[in-house]
């Protein structure tokens, strides 16, 4: 199972789709491609276990470097297309990239960057002066597959709540470089992903689900459509047009989906998709309920992270049954650990491990690698929660994210779901600032829909809104209002800036 099999079947069979320009990819001209990048890879000396740095929107390229590097062996690190010139020459060095290939409208950043490495030996393909691009660099050398393939896997960097991004890098693959990897299998069990999939890609590639997950369908012989960046309306319309039967969202993409209007949702067929997936971010219990209103009992739910050593995963009569639960594990053991270290009860609250995952290290930091692991071998992704009788995970939070106001723990998660189901609000974020008398207060950072104003007035509506659901302890101390709210282009909402806008605000009044 994998593309230079497919391209041999059905060369002429698109393998993507740009959704922007309906231009297409085929099969075999992906396959050509990426072994012209493979044999020029290895025309430069890389061997197996060295990695190759990208700079790469969502197109056709990225996927010809992913497939390259996954048949000779190395790693591809996907780097966000909004980095900074700082963040990117951390990874690069951090990585210890033998290659950068960047985007055209990211050459002058990736020039800047590796001007900061020590490294002088780092290749680079772009588009500044003085560059080849990579496509270009990749003319001329052999389209036949490389006469000693071997697997290559991905190491992407996690966000992470504080510091710096942390590199996850996973074991190579041995053996046969079709050989079923196991989220393929899990997207055959548990999604009934094939040959016939058609599939939406909507957020942006250089993040770990985006990119597995077409690559997967990939692997299944099935067709990627690629949006740019996600549009409410445009994935619907995507949907009908492509005849989409499977397709990834994060609860922002249904909530900005569920608040369009009414005639416009009614507007476009949805008849062919048979599983729609969500995942990184927790959804609010209301938002899901309406989604399996409107598109009927197809929407699935897995928890996991980069690290990829554990996952969890429920159908939608699963959740019906069960709300705001993110599933059994599928992949690993789920274990929740008291602050002994030993496992509690069901029904009792913890820090959320896996027992029995895949194994991972954070590259070239084996300090965060061994806080990642307890004394057992259970691997954490920092979250809290409890399971039930049957195995079922509820998230309580991010451990990160937990607020201590008065001695009194409070999770914003809770109070985020709730708010977001306010007709007025487009989005939320519920963070802990700093207090003199308290440690933390609870403050409430939201983005109002069109046209409301957020005045005092408003605000104790809110309260009130808050209040009668949640009690006293839970509501906001505080609300502030702003235009937007600082979330990645998959949906997560990036609360360390917010909280060190505060942090800092709070200093500045300290003198």
């Amino acid at each position: 199972m994998h593309p230079f099999i497919h391209a041999s079947s059905y060369p002429d069979k698109p393998a993507c789709i740009l959704a922007s320009s309906n231009e297409v990819l085929t099969y075999g001209e992906l396959e050509a491609r990426a072994n012209q990048a493979a044999h020029l890879l290895r025309s430069l000396g890389l061997k197996r276990g060295d990695t190759v740095a990208v700079v790469l929107g969502n197109d056709f390229e990225i996927f010809i470097a992913a497939w390259a590097t996954q048949r000779i062996g190395l790693y591809i690190t996907a780097v966000s297309t909004k980095t900074s010139v700082g963040d990117l020459a951390y990874v690069l060095e951090n990585s210890e990239a033998k290659v950068l290939i960047a985007g055209k409208a990211y050459s002058d950043v990736a020039v800047q960057a590796a001007s900061q490495i020590a490294s002088s030996s780092m290749r680079i393909f772009g588009h500044a002066p003085g560059q080849v691009p990579f496509i270009q660099a990749c003319e001329g050398f052999p389209t036949e597959l490389i006469s000693d393939p071997t697997a290559g896997s991905d190491m992407l960097y996690s966000s992470g709540m504080t510091g710096r991004p942390k590199g996850v890098k996973p074991q190579l693959p041995e053996g046969p470089i079709e050989a079923a990897i196991p989220l393929m299998l899990l997207g055959e069990a548990l999604y009934g992903m094939g040959s016939a999939s058609r599939y939406l890609s909507t957020s942006p590639l250089y993040h770990a689900a985006p990119l597995r997950w077409a690559m997967v369908i990939h692997r299944f012989g099935g067709t990627v459509v690629v949006m740019d960046r996600f549009d409410a309306e445009q994935s619907l319309e995507l949907i009908e047009r492509h005849r989409i039967t499977h397709a990834t969202f994060v609860p922002t993409h249904f909530v900005r989906m569920l608040k369009l209007d009414p005639e416009i949702r009614c507007k476009y067929d949805f008849s062919s998709l048979q599983a729609v997936i969500h995942a990184a971010a927790p959804c609010p219990v209301p938002v899901k309920h309406a989604m399996i209103d409107w598109w009927g009992p197809i929407i699935h739910e897995y928890y996991s992270g980069t690290e990829t050593c554990g996952i969890t995963a429920l159908n939608s009569a699963q959740w019906l049954n069960k709300p705001g639960s993110v599933g059994r594990a599928v992949l690993g053991v789920v274990k929740i650990v008291g602050t002994d270290g030993e496992e509690v009860p069901a029904g009792i609250q913890g820090d959320v491990y896996f027992a029995d995952g895949p194994r991972f290290e954070y590259h070239n930091d084996p300090e965060k690698t061994r806080q990642a692991y307890n004394q057992k071998g259970w691997a954490t992704l920092n979250d809290i929660g409890w399971v039930d009788e049957e195995g079922y995970l509820f998230l309580t939070d991010r451990k990160s994210f937990m607020i201590i106001s008065g001695g009194v723990n409070i999770y914003p998660q809770e109070i985020e779901n709730h708010l977001i189901t306010h007709p007025d609000v487009e989005d939320a974020a519920v963070i802990g600032a700093p207090d003199d008398e308290m440690g933390e207060r609870v403050v409430a950072v939201l983005q109002l829909k069109a046209g409301v104003i957020g005045g005092d007035e408003f605000r104790e509506q809110l309260r009130k809104f808050v209040r009668d659901a949640l009690g006293g302890v839970k509501c906001p101390q505080q609300f502030d209002f702003r235009s937007e709210l600082p979330r990645e282009p998959t949906g997560k909402l990036m609360k360390r800036l917010l909280k060190a806008e505060y942090e800092a605000a709070h200093h500045t009044l300290k003198g």
